[in-house]
């Protein structure tokens, strides 16, 4: 039926005196005598010229692509390479993990990679703020028992320019080095650093608590002898001077005669030893070991382990010191750690949530809720106080053994998530979520850290020492002497489009251009194969064939006595009317004939 149906359409009918009749023509013409006169074997015979036609050519299917007539194309077979090329290219792509290898490749700590600039001197912009306690009623605390009250001076704001130095790379795929730190006032985002600060006497108070365990004849000797040399529970010191050092008889007096591995530095001050290059000697996996430790610490000072504690997991020193963390899309972990020598001990990070940093995509860490829990109700904390040592309430964490046996103790600042006996025993705190909490944020496919807020307080636990003149109205209390804040803001340009290429960029260009070749390239093949089938099967000589067999089938209808007997209801004028295609050889085809 379509092979008659494609004969009668080649008809042009210019003139037709009746509708009806013409339908009946068409179906009687089609149905009766045309299929009867063997038309159909005429279109069968055509159809076998052509397959013949086309298997004499003798073409395999890649020269069928590429040429015309027998003969090559050289822009034909341009665009057939080009798309087996992007098909090949976006399918190889699409199966390996090439982007993968890449970020890796660059991401682990080597001498020469990407990583190891940025890593060996970061160049972001790294601020110490320091927030001290001033206290405002000295005499009426010591004399008429009023509770301490404390104004908060600061910020004292020190910009800390850091590098490490001494890098060796080991062949287990770790890394040494010290860090080397210097750290400068910036005044214009400070307030005065020359004013002078009420705080308590730290070497005085600390001399004082010990004594309790001496004896009443030592006790009495302290006490004769912090007399005559006019010691007083509470000195005037400037930032700078508690920051970074003041002259102390007592400390001179400790330096010159205490042990060698508890001997203090030779002036007082709280953050004395961070300047200069440090005495740490940190060593990091670099991940060619694998990127589940990457950035972790494999040694301290050449032990595996932290020596200010007896038994884990306060000795664990798997943790990071700042600079990588391992990528969570790797160890698929909720917990991080970070460790800092003034902390004296790891301090845990827990996953909250994904959140941005400047377009990228990064995870929030805050630390837990147990991580200053009391040993009676956390088993990990038990460690921190061993045997019969006192353990501290809720919010307190023991530091004594990297503070020369100090009675120093950490905290949030203001007693953030602390126990709430400590803020009752002082005016003047207000711990608040936005300025006193510590969180880290992470590139989770990278495990670079974009932001770190890492805020603790340094605070002198005080006993009673009844038998020391100078002290002895001062009651057992935990005091607050500073708070500081350390971290980064924001990382250098540099290393923000180094993450931002490297996940948000590449998470949506590797894809696209993936896909994007594949479907290229599907795209040139299925063109070329299209238009190399339409050349091949509408030619000059087919269609010549097809014209003379319809040629031969108009005459009969013309001549058929249907059409002759009455000439006065229909009028026909056949007319097939077709254009002939270029054969290639350069010769011009006729524009139009008529059959």
């Amino acid at each position: 039926m379509g092979i008659k149906k494609c004969l009668f359409s080649s008809i042009k009918v210019n003139h037709i005196t009746d509708q009806s009749m013409l339908k009946w023509i068409s179906r009687y013409i089609c149905c009766r005598k045309l299929w009867k006169m063997g038309l159909y074997k005429q279109f069968f015979r055509f159809g076998r010229r052509r397959s013949n036609y086309m298997a004499s050519t003798a073409f395999t299917p890649l020269p069928m692509l590429v040429s015309d007539q027998g003969k090559i194309r050289t822009n034909r077979l341009i665009i057939v390479v080009v798309g087996l090329f992007a098909l090949a290219i976006g399918i190889l792509l699409s199966s390996v993990p090439w982007l993968d290898y890449l970020i890796l490749k660059h991401l682990r700590l080597s001498n020469g990679s990407l990583s190891y600039y940025y890593w060996q001197k970061p160049g972001v912009v790294r601020l110490t703020k320091v927030y001290i306690f001033n206290v405002t009623n000295p005499e009426n605390f010591l004399n008429l028992g009023e509770k301490p009250k404390l104004n908060e001076i600061g910020p004292f704001v020190y910009r800390e320019n850091m590098e490490k130095v001494n890098i060796k790379f080991h062949d287990n795929g770790t890394v040494s080095y010290q860090h080397k730190k210097i750290l400068q006032f910036v005044p214009e985002l400070s307030v005065n650093k020359n004013e002078k600060l009420t705080v308590p006497n730290i070497p005085m108070l600390t001399l004082a608590s010990l004594s309790n365990s001496l004896g009443f004849i030592i006790q009495k000797a302290i006490s004769f002898a912090l007399t005559m040399g006019n010691y007083q529970p509470f000195v005037e010191v400037t930032a700078d001077e508690l920051v970074f050092g003041y002259e102390d008889p007592l400390v001179t007096l400790a330096h010159n005669f205490y042990p060698k591995t508890k001997r203090p530095m030779g002036k007082m001050g709280l953050l004395i030893k961070r300047n200069g290059t440090l005495d740490e000697v940190h060593t990091i996996n670099t991940g060619y070991t694998g990127m589940e430790k990457f950035g972790l610490l494999d040694k301290l000072n050449g032990i595996d382990r932290l020596p200010y504690w007896e038994d884990p997991p306060c000795t664990d020193i798997v943790a990071s010191e700042g600079s990588f963390f391992p990528p969570r899309d790797v160890t698929q972990s909720d917990i991080v750690a970070l460790y800092d020598k003034d902390l004296c001990r790891i301090l845990p990070f827990q996953y909250r949530g994904p959140t941005s940093k400047q377009g990228i995509s990064v995870d929030l860490y805050t630390p837990p809720d147990y991580v200053f829990e009391t040993a009676s109700k956390e088993s990990r904390n038990r460690c921190y106080c061993p045997g019969a040592e006192y353990c501290p309430p809720k919010g307190l964490q023991n530091i004594s053994p990297c503070q020369y046996d100090a009675p120093v103790y950490l905290s949030f600042p203001h007693f953030y998530n602390a126990d709430a006996s400590l803020l009752k025993s002082i005016d003047g705190l207000e711990p608040i979520k936005e300025k006193h909490e510590n969180y880290v944020k992470i590139q989770p496919k990278l495990g670079v850290p974009l932001e770190i807020k890492l805020r603790v307080q340094l605070n002198l636990r005080v006993d009673q020492a009844e038998n020391v003149r100078p002290v002895s109205t001062f009651p057992s209390m935990m005091f607050p002497i500073m708070w500081l804040e350390e971290g980064i803001d924001e990382v250098t340009p540099a290393i923000r489009r180094w993450v931002y290429l490297a996940t948000t960029f590449s998470d949506l260009a590797c894809p696209i251009f993936t896909y994007g070749s594949i479907v290229t390239g599907s795209c040139i093949l299925i063109g070329v194969f299209i238009n190399t089938y339409k050349s091949l099967v509408f030619t000059k000589q087919s269609i010549e064939i097809g014209m003379k067999t319809l040629r031969r089938n108009g005459a009969y209808l013309s001549n058929h006595s249907l059409f002759s007997q009455q000439p006065h209801r229909l009028s026909l004028i056949v007319r097939n009317s077709y254009v002939l295609l270029d054969d290639g050889d350069g010769a011009t085809p006729d524009r139009e004939k008529a059959c």
